[in-house]
């Protein structure tokens, strides 16, 4: 935990950019980097019946830790996915869902 679900942004690209994106996060969030899950989801989009192009979403699964550092989050991985595509002007959706850590379990025990 956490855990990063990106869309819309090549398998590459998110390889590329996965370790230094940790790196910048990790101390923001101030939990272990072996907590980090990045995951790909390859996905279509439409719209009007149609195949459309769509902007990078990352999605963060996260136990909440306050606006502030939220918000240096969505701008630390917006700034990387940015840099990974090589367009400073890209638009990059960053949406986040907080957990509640009773509700959260590895190998069968809650936070």
């Amino acid at each position: 935990m956490p855990h990063l679900r990106f869309r819309a942004i090549a398998f590459d690209t998110v390889k590329h950019l996965s370790t230094s994106l940790v790196d910048d996060l990790q101390p923001l969030m101030k939990c272990p980097r072996e907590d980090f899950t990045l995951e790909h989801i390859p996905a279509s989009f439409i719209f009007d019946g149609e195949v459309s192009d769509a902007y990078p979403f990352v999605e963060v699964f996260w136990f909440d830790r306050g606006q502030e550092i939220q918000d240096l989050v969505a701008e630390t991985i917006t700034v990387a996915v940015r840099k990974a595509v090589a367009d400073i002007n890209q638009d990059v959706a960053v949406i986040f869902t907080a957990l509640t850590a009773s509700m959260y379990y590895d190998n069968g025990k809650h936070y």
